[in-house]
């Protein structure tokens, strides 16, 4: 990756920044394929990695004096702007997580908040009118801080968590209407909306404000609802998995980092940029934490892209009487 700031698609005008607010973490993680300690990631830091091949990223975040801030020198030679991220005194955000051989079961083993137990998201003057927003899932509360300071966003975009669906529901409804765009996992949704079926579950979900509901199916994809209907994407078939644990964030970052590059949110480029999401998830399950970001090149982001047209074509032309 070269220092140049991300261009749009026609290879002109700088590509827009998109603000990110979210947790900024050291993980310990187990999976089968081994365990690590001190792994850089959080919301902030695994949607940044995917959303910076694609532009500018502006990140509002929190840690202690304990963190390794070299490890995010990738991200300023890709043009993002740190001076959002608060070093405090005491101990970063922590949480550890183990995986079953299946990788979709995850059990957290521990939770230490440190310096993000305190904090607030003071938005700098600069990142305000930044005219992409994505809002990592954090307490609706921050979220709503967050709204309150930016400055009427092209496309505002949220993530949730089942922590805070069932704790504090009043408060995320309130968050809901008035983003534009909420991604969430298959099982989030259902939650949230008490329906069983996916498809009820979304049109519920954007019944209450959101214009796009894209629900994260892990490896089997994604499902995107806007007024012009469903779409859906495959999962990348992937033969080594790592470590799942920022696919989310990092699927959320590939549909923003796009949306930003293009300058659009009509419904081809919703749909093409879902695709880009689920090519970024897929990215991030092949290391710990986001080291495959860090090394990742956009000739690979593309050529994975592509590979998702090679998987869903098939013949529009019926079967072929004999």
């Amino acid at each position: 990756m070269t220092d140049r700031a991300p261009v749009d698609g026609d290879g002109g005008t700088p590509a827009a920044p998109i603000l990110v607010v979210g947790s900024v973490a050291l993980d310990e993680i187990s999976t089968p394929a081994g365990h690590r300690e001190g792994v850089v990631g959080g919301t902030a830091v695994n949607f940044s990695a995917a959303a910076s091949l694609f532009a500018p990223v502006q990140l509002v975040g929190v840690i202690g004096d304990d963190y390794p801030t070299d490890e995010l020198d990738f991200l300023l030679r890709r043009g993002a702007d740190l001076s959002g991220l608060e070093r405090r005194p005491g101990r970063s955000f922590r949480w550890g997580g183990f995986y079953r051989r299946d990788m979709n079961t995850r059990d957290t083993t521990f939770t230490e908040l440190g310096v993000f137990a305190d904090f607030h998201p003071t938005i700098p003057d600069a990142f305000r009118s930044a005219p992409w927003a994505f809002l990592g899932a954090i307490d609706p509360t921050l979220q709503l801080e967050v709204l309150d300071q930016i400055e009427s966003p092209v496309l505002a975009a949220c993530d949730t968590m089942n922590y805070w669906i069932e704790g504090t529901p009043e408060r995320l409804a309130d968050v809901i209407a008035r983003i534009d765009l909420i991604t969430l996992n298959d099982e989030e949704a259902k939650q949230l909306s008490g329906e069983y079926n996916l498809a009820r579950a979304a049109r519920w979900i954007r019944s209450r404000g959101p214009r796009h509901v894209v629900i994260k199916k892990g490896e089997h994809g994604a499902v995107l609802l806007t007024g012009d209907g469903f779409f859906l994407t495959p999962g990348f078939p992937l033969e080594n998995v790592v470590d799942p644990t920022g696919a989310g964030d990092a699927f959320a970052g590939g549909l923003l980092g796009h949306l930003a590059r293009c300058g659009s949110i009509t419904g081809p480029a919703l749909r093409r940029a879902v695709v880009y999401g689920c090519a970024l998830g897929s990215f991030a399950c092949e290391a710990f934490g986001a080291r495959r970001m860090a090394t990742l090149t956009m000739a690979e982001v593309e050529d994975r892209v592509r590979s998702f047209g090679v998987l869903t074509r098939f013949d529009e032309g019926g079967v072929t009487e004999t």
